[in-house]
Order: structure tokens, then sequence, then C-alpha cells
């Protein structure tokens, strides 16, 4: 059934918007997956904040237009599922790889990210972004680890002062 044009107008503002607030966005063909399969990706997705929407290509064309996103234009082909990452750039691509292990008819078209293109292949490029307490957490370690190791040098010339002292 046809969209009337003001359907199509505020599908398109509402994709715009999601575009407005996004740290990246993943396309995907979900041709072949289940109801139940896609109704729990969606609940992944919002709990990781990731806002999903189904699309059709000239409306996500036109929602994307003069956006960053633009990029993306030419993946638009075939069924087309939008992934807006907004808490976090590389959650969408990390929701959607551990998806795509389970699912073989799911594939990602492609990534973007601060206007970039991104192909399918390099997904791992965002998917392996760490959150942000994963790297307060390695910046910590890597600190800790400086820390020590400065101690352990002022230890170690302490100890080869004492013994010069005691010969």
């Amino acid at each position: 059934m046809p969209l009337a044009l003001e359907g199509k107008k505020a599908i398109v503002a509402e994709v715009s918007e999601a575009a407005k607030g996004a740290l990246s966005v993943v396309v995907a063909d979900s041709r072949g997956v289940t109801v139940g399969k896609m109704t729990d990706l969606r609940k992944q997705a919002r709990e990781n904040g990731v806002e999903l929407r189904v699309v059709r290509n000239t409306l996500a064309r036109r929602a994307l237009e003069g956006t960053q996103w633009e990029c993306l234009n030419e993946s638009f082909v075939g069924p087309t599922l939008l992934a807006f990452s907004t808490d976090h750039p590389g959650a969408a691509a990390r929701l959607f790889k551990e998806f795509a292990k389970t699912e073989q008819n799911f594939e990602v078209k492609a990534l973007a990210y601060e206007g970039e293109l991104i192909p399918a292949a390099d997904i791992d490029r965002l998917a392996t972004l760490p959150t942000y307490n994963e790297a307060i957490a390695k910046l910590m370690s890597v600190m800790k680890e400086a820390s020590a190791g400065k101690l352990v040098r002022t230890l170690a010339a302490l100890r080869d002062q004492k013994q010069e002292e005691a010969a």
C-alpha cells in the first residue's frame, strides 16, 4: 500500500532527526531473518542505545541528504535496515556483528563514522572501539603499570646505592 505524501514527510523527518543525533550509522539487509529474531535484535538495540529503522531507500536518501551520512547513499539497494548509534559509536556495529554470527541471512552492507564510508568488511574498525568505561579502565591500568615500574626502578636504585656504600 503506497504511503501518502504526509506519511513520507513524517518518515523522512524522523530518520533525519535520528541521523542528527547519531555518532555512527550501520546499514544492513535483514531479508530472511525471522520476526522473532528481529524483535530480539530491536530489544538489544534499545538496551545499547541504538535506534533501528526500516526505511524505503528513496526516503532514506532524502532523510540523509545534506548530512555527514550522505556517503551511505550507494548502499541503499534492496531492503534497508538503518541503525543509528546514539550512546557509543561502535554500539550498532558491535550489535550487528554479534547478530550476524548467529543469523546467516543477516548482512551488513556498509557503515559510516564521522562522514567516512566504511566497507562492511571493515566492521571491526567500529565494533572493537572501546566504550568509555573500557577506555578509562585501560588508561588506569597503563598508569598503574607505569607508576609501579617507576617504584621498582627507584627501589632498585636505592638497593644499588646501599650495596655500594656497604662495599
